[in-house]
C-alpha cells in the first residue's frame, strides 16, 4: 500500500480552505442580520435595524453557504 502524500496534502489544504471560506460567509450572514429593530429607525445605535442593502447582502451569503454544501453533497452522491 502506498500513500500519494502529494494528493493527501491537495485534498486537505483545499478543503480547509473551502471550511474557512463557508465558516466566514456564514459569519458574515449572521452578522448582518443580528442587528434587532427599535422604534427610532433613523438610529445608528448598535440595536438599530441594519439596511436593506445589509440584509440583502446577508442573504446572499446564507444562499452561497447553501450553494457550497449542496454542491458537497452532488459531488458526494455522484
Amino acid at each position: 500500500m502506498d500513500i500519494d502524500w502529494a494528493a493527501l496534502g491537495q485534498v486537505f489544504g483545499v478543503s480547509l480552505v473551502v471550511t474557512v471560506a463557508i465558516v466566514g460567509l456564514f459569519t458574515v450572514g449572521i452578522v448582518g442580520t443580528s442587528r434587532k429593530p427599535q422604534p427610532d429607525s433613523g438610529s445608528t445605535a448598535p440595536g438599530a435595524a441594519p439596511a436593506p442593502a445589509a440584509r440583502a447582502g446577508a442573504y446572499a451569503c446564507f444562499a452561497l453557504c447553501a450553494a457550497a454544501v449542496a454542491y458537497g453533497i452532488y459531488l458526494i452522491v455522484a
